[in-house]
């Protein structure tokens, strides 16, 4: 990872927005990039504007960063679409987005991805609070030698995903009436859905949760010691559990089914997350 090049980054984000710094940022998944728009005077900038940004290739995920104020204070940075390991993306590049983010003054990152359910009662439209994650590809954007710069050659993983974070994101599914589940995330390269077997494997280590992404970022993050939190949006349930063959669309339907939900949840978040406690 090029320190310089993810300063660079920011800087251009900061001329792009008028905005010298961001609270707080959020990655949007696959079928729930829209929502960044939805935000009162948001400004985008297209990643294609920014140095040294990868553009996603994959339906689904737009290719723009949109820079908002708050409610009561704050800003976001919210990431309309990311870049994934199995389109041949080095994983520097891959977390070249959310290093960006906390260049840019982003205490805070949220996390968010379509998933296929493993776990018990888990249902096609289900907002899932991650809890931990298993990485099941043996890759990590932590290879090769260590800027001290961005953190610690041996990052501890405790609470890659920050308890506080979590809290408020329970409390916050109670107030607005949306159920709350936590799970475990099974990161697999992609971009083959997992195999029944696998599925079977990653369920029987504790997953809840298979997908294609955020564990990089996540690890990146937390090495650079800012605030991880997560959320799957349970799109299919995985193959053999699933009673039919899994596609694409079906990602991208059950998102949209879903974006009233997610977007109520993540328009009560944002500005509390903003706030470092």
């Amino acid at each position: 990872m090029d320190y310089d090049a993810a300063q660079t980054a920011a800087a251009a984000i900061a001329d792009a927005t008028g905005r010298t710094a961001h609270d707080v940022a959020v990655v949007l998944g696959s079928g729930l990039s829209s929502y960044a728009a939805t935000l009162p005077g948001a400004i985008e900038v297209s990643y294609t504007t920014i140095p040294g940004f990868p553009v996603p290739k994959v339906e689904g995920h737009a290719g723009s960063l949109f820079s908002a104020e708050l409610a009561g204070g704050g800003t976001a940075l919210l990431f309309a679409g990311r870049v994934h390991t199995y389109e041949g993306w080095e994983m520097d590049e891959v977390v070249f987005g959310v290093r960006t983010a906390a260049l840019a003054g982003c205490h805070t990152v949220l996390l968010t991805n379509a998933a296929g359910g493993v776990g018990d009662g888990l249902v096609p439209g289900d907002l899932v609070t991650i809890r931990d994650h298993l990485n099941m590809t043996g890759r990590n954007p932590l290879l090769g030698p260590n800027d001290e710069r961005l953190g610690p050659r041996f990052p501890d993983m405790t609470n890659t995903y920050h308890p506080a974070v979590r809290g408020h994101i329970e409390r916050l599914s109670a107030e607005q009436d949306i159920a709350y589940k936590e799970g475990v995330y099974a990161w697999f390269l992609g971009p083959t859905y997992e195999t029944p077997a696998e599925v079977q494997m990653a369920r029987r280590l504790g997953a809840d949760l298979v997908g294609m992404s955020t564990v990089p970022e996540a690890i990146a993050l937390n090495h650079m010691g800012i605030r991880v939190g997560g959320i799957s949006l349970v799109t299919n349930l995985a193959a053999g559990i699933s009673p039919t063959p899994l596609s694409h669309e079906e990602v991208t339907e059950t998102a949209a089914e879903a974006r009233e939900r997610f977007s109520t949840l993540v328009d009560a978040l944002l500005p509390v997350l903003a706030v470092a406690d």
